[in-house]
């Protein structure tokens, strides 16, 4: 077990339609890391999906340089979507 890479675990829970990061599992293949996600992140229902990636395969941005990743553009204007208007009929905006 040592020498099993690592998977992180995503669920889908049976209200929701997005799948959340829950955690993390060793497992050998992706087959028993399924397995072990269920077992571990599932055990009272609460899942209607689950993903699991090698972490391996993960490619995150730095923390570190949010603001200026993140932070907006001020030469793209449609970003701010001040100047359109909207109908009367739109609701919930």
């Amino acid at each position: 077990m040592k020498d099993w890479p690592l998977w992180e675990v995503f669920i889908r829970s049976k209200n929701g339609l997005n799948h959340k990061h829950v955690g993390s599992v060793h497992a050998a293949d992706a087959e028993m890391a399924i397995q072990n996600a269920r077992d571990v992140y599932t055990r009272r229902n609460e899942g209607a999906s689950i993903w699991v990636v090698e972490s391996k395969y993960i490619t995150a941005s730095d923390p570190e340089q949010a603001d200026a990743f993140f932070g907006p553009a001020e030469d793209k204007i449609y970003r701010h979507p001040t100047f359109y208007e909207i109908p009367k009929e739109v609701k919930n905006i």
